[in-house]
Formats: C-alpha cells, structure tokens, sequence
C-alpha cells in the first residue's frame, strides 16, 4: 500500500546527500512508491486539533548537485496523511520540544517516527543514564564546585553541553589544563542548562562506535575515528568512518536497550559506544545508515521502512 509521508527537516538544499540517512529515507520511500512532502518545522501551524505545515510535494535522485525537485508551495494538513519523519536536527531546545508537543496533535493517528512525546521524553544525554551499568562515571551539574571535585577524582575528563550536537562544545580537560576555570565561566554564561561531565575514554583514538537499532534490535554499526589532533569523532568534524562488526559487549548493551526503545515507539536510533563503554542514546535524528550500507553493511532504510509499514 502506498503511503502519503511527511518529511520535517531541515533545508533540503544544504544536506550533502552520500552520508545524510533523512535522503536515505526519502529515496527508499520513493522506491516503494510512497509519496513525499517536504516542510520544515518553523512552518509548523496547530489550529485547535488540526495540524497543518506549509511546504512541497519532492521527489529525490542519489545525484549530487540535483538531489530534489519541488512542486509548488503548499499547506498540508498533516492529520490526513499515513506518516510524519520528524528529522530536524537538534538543538534540542525550546523550539525542538514544542514542536513534539505539535505533533502529538496527530500521532499515533498519522504515525510520527519517531514517537514525539517519547523523543521529549528521553533527551540524548540524560535518558542514557537508565542504563549507568554500561557508562564510564557521569556527572550533570553547572556547580563550579561539583565540576572541579569530578575532575581531581577522574583527573581526564570530557566537557560538553547538555544538549549540544554533532560535537559542538565538547572539550577534553586534563588534570592540569589551565583552561578550566575559564571554560566553565565560558559555559555558565553561554547555557542555562547543566553540563554534562564524562571521564576520558582514551579508547575513543580507536573510534567511537556508532550501533544503529531498528525497532529495538542492532541492524548494524560503524566505527568513527577522530582526526589527528581531534578529540571528536562526528564526521562532520573530520572523523573517518569505518566498518565495524558487533563485539559481544555491543550486543549486551542492544539487549539491554532494544525492549525498551521499541516500547517506547523508538523505531529509529543510534547509540554511541566507546570501548566497553555507552556514551549516548540519540533518537532525534540518528545517522550512519549510508555509511552502513556502503561498507557492505545492512539496508537499513528499507528496515525501517518495514517496521514504519507493519504499523499502517
């Protein structure tokens, strides 16, 4: 059966296509025959029960330069169609959690991937500590105090913010790093959140490893080495995919998860693993499943497109 399938994202014309999973998507939607509407979340209007985006119908080809073509603007009432991709991608912030209260209006009615009120729900850095077994020692706090006491316990340490992204605001302090007072002024000004505060995991020069799980079950892996001189491994900041292959240590940590991703309607989700060690759940816009199948890996797309269609 064909489906009629939103697409919230952010501009389609800045995306680079051979490693963006929202294209991955839309091409495996399209060879199923199922029809495409792309609109991007400031357009998002909730007229008492009704929820409408303005946008365009698009059809897209794996061709770099000439990835899309639109119709013509629209507005949509998105309570009529069968599925919503909520692919934006972070900050998780104000504007990111009101748009899950948004969507709420329509799903499970019109099947949000994933589950809006689950993805508020369980923010990257924070539902990642239900499963503690599995993390190197965590602290969140903003307490100046607090921060500097984690460090001479764990003398390495990563700093970063609650809800960043893609690496943004993540430095590594040492034991004797004269930065460190510096840096927590610099963050104490800039977020009103906490930060979160992880020891160093020197096995991060070996890669940290990204496990995409579909419907609660591991459907493959890469591993993301950083760059020389480079704390982060995020591809965007020049870390080098590689294959990678599960170790049984992965698989535990899967087994762990994937009932309660799944009961939660976390169709779609990354988690990142540093050596023995969870680093992070992501469920609001994982990535990897291009890079997945170009090392010879699973088609993940078309996996979760069989989970979003057994639920129609």
């Amino acid at each position: 059966m064909a489906l009629s399938v939103a697409v919230q994202m952010d501009p389609v014309q800045s995306i680079t296509i051979a490693g963006d999973s929202t294209f991955a998507l839309m091409l495996e939607a399209q060879r199923r025959g199922h029809s495409l509407f792309y609109y991007q979340t400031k357009t998002l209007a909730l007229d008492g029960a009704r929820l409408f985006a303005t946008g365009h119908d698009i059809s897209v080809r794996d061709v770099k330069g000439d990835h899309f073509s639109l119709g013509e603007e629209r507005r949509a009432d998105l309570g009529a169609l069968d599925v919503v991709l909520m692919r934006q991608d972070p900050p998780f912030d104000m504007g990111y959690i009101t748009a899950t209260h948004m969507l709420e209006a329509i799903h499970p009615k019109t099947l949000v991937v994933n589950d809006p009120g689950q993805v508020r729900n369980a923010p990257e850095k924070l539902f990642v500590l239900n499963y503690r077994q599995f993390m190197p020692e965590t602290l969140i706090s903003r307490d100046p105090a607090e921060i500097a006491a984690f460090r001479r316990a764990h003398g390495d340490i990563i700093l970063k913010p609650l809800y960043g992204n893609g690496g943004a605001g993540v430095f590594r302090l040492g034991e004797s790093d004269q930065n460190f007072s510096a840096l927590l002024e610099l963050f104490t000004q800039t977020f009103r959140e906490p930060f979160i505060a992880q020891r160093y995991l020197p096995d991060v020069r070996k890669g940290d490893k990204r496990i995409i799980l579909v419907d609660g079950k591991p459907a493959g892996a890469i591993n993301r080495v950083p760059a020389v001189n480079e704390n982060r491994s995020n591809m965007h900041v020049g870390g080098k995919p590689e294959p990678a292959e599960l170790t049984r240590r992965d698989r535990e940590i899967c087994e762990a998860l994937g009932p309660d991703l799944k009961a939660r309607g976390l169709i779609f989700v990354g988690i990142d693993v540093i050596g023995d060690s969870l680093t992070e759940i992501n469920v609001t816009s994982p990535t990897g499943i291009r890079e997945v199948k170009r090392f010879g890996g699973a088609d993940i797309a078309g996996l979760i497109w069989d989970a979003i269609e057994a639920r129609r």
